[in-house]
């Protein structure tokens, strides 16, 4: 049963809400890395391609929350699906978002897509055809917050149009669920406004966690070429 619901776009502190929920007891919680290191996942989510209804059960099943993309495209059916779940809207300097947008499309996505597998250690092959195989409905996620021509290889748009998107997106978000409902988030705030949301304690004397998913999906890509392996280039919370 979801409890937390992400409505944020990437680059907005996801990982660190993902590390953040999983130490609140809020976890596992699904993110974009769900699918990186289970990739039989992306199963799950491609009916949405097509515009199919998904089976949140199936699709959540083991987790408590959610954050990034794919799960924060369909915050709405999910908040419908889960009407007791608590949303929450990550949010950030809309210029530093677009730049950081860019960075984590350029070393995730769009060199995924443009692997050639039969080039890559055994490892690594998984990883990247389970990418390629998410772009239809990542495109589909990506064109409905930025327009119908846009689609992951050719990266974001311009930043007006990106930005606008974002603003749109995050007006959205606000106008459509009630007050008591959403919190509206930005990581730099700590624990306390998200404790005091979802009803929990603080955690004594432990900082709240920043990670960044822009470093750490260029360094998971690095060690997956190199035949290394995913896990020891993947955020972790404890």
């Amino acid at each position: 049963m979801l409890k937390v619901i992400g409505a944020g776009f990437p680059r907005t502190g996801t990982s660190s809400m993902k590390a953040a929920l999983e130490r609140l007891g809020f976890g596992p919680c699904y993110h974009m890395f769900e699918i990186l290191t289970h990739p039989e996942h992306v199963e799950r989510w491609l009916p949405a391609a097509s515009g199919e209804p998904l089976d949140w059960e199936q699709v959540f099943a083991g987790y408590q929350s959610a954050q990034d993309w794919p799960a924060s495209g369909f915050w709405r059916e999910q908040a419908a699906a889960y009407p007791e779940a608590k949303v929450v809207l990550t949010v950030r300097d809309p210029q530093r978002w677009y730049v950081s947008m860019q960075n984590l499309i350029d070393n995730g996505p769009r060199r995924a897509f443009a692997a050639d597998p039969s080039q890559l250690p055994e490892k690594a092959i998984a990883v990247f055809t389970a990418m390629g195989k998410m772009g239809p409905v990542l495109d589909r996620i990506g064109r409905n917050a930025f327009g119908d021509a846009w689609n992951f290889e050719e990266g974001m748009p311009e930043e007006k149009i990106a930005i606008e998107a974002f603003e749109r997106h995050v007006d959205a978000v606000k106008e459509s669920l009630p007050a008591n409902r959403l919190l509206v988030f930005d990581v730099r705030q700590g624990w306390g406004p998200l404790c005091e949301f979802l009803g929990v304690d603080v955690p004594d004397g432990e900082p709240f966690p920043h990670l960044n998913d822009s470093e750490s999906m260029s360094r998971m890509f690095q060690e997956l070429v190199a035949g290394g392996d995913i896990a020891s280039a993947f955020p972790r919370s404890h």
